[in-house]
């Protein structure tokens, strides 16, 4: 307060609580539920097995866009492709429309292919201990 009233203004004091005594956790990476025994071995195999996915994933898009890319790139510097007319439709235009649907297929069909045998996988290490 300011004035001429004497009075001094109280100083600000944080309170805070004692924090509990906290016990070493387990650092599980999303693993296990909290409070759950984490058996190492399980750790590891999880870790793999998201390590492996993640792998798929990337080489699939990868792989993907490669493929896309290359059609494209074919599509456009080949201008033989526009002159060949198939029922009165320029065949660039057809492969524009209709070639990147089997692309698609096949990479998706391989992608989920794999990725159920990498999870067959980690059962089977799982089920072995």
């Amino acid at each position: 307060m300011s004035g001429g009233s004497g009075r001094e203004t109280p100083k600000r004091v944080r309170v805070t609580a004692d924090l509990p005594a906290r016990r070493p956790a387990t650092f599980t990476r999303g693993i296990a539920l909290p409070g759950s025994p984490v058996d190492e071995a399980d750790a590891v195999y999880a870790r793999a097995l998201m390590r492996s996915q993640l792998r798929l994933a990337l080489g699939t898009v990868a792989g993907f866009v490669l493929v896309v890319v290359a059609l494209t790139l074919t599509i456009a510097l080949i201008p033989e492709i526009g002159e060949v007319v198939i029922w009165g439709v320029p065949l660039s235009w057809l492969l524009q429309a209709y070639a990147f649907y089997p692309v698609i297929l096949v990479f998706a069909v391989l992608h989920v292919r794999t990725a159920a045998r990498n999870e067959r996988r980690y059962r089977a290490l799982r089920e072995r201990e």
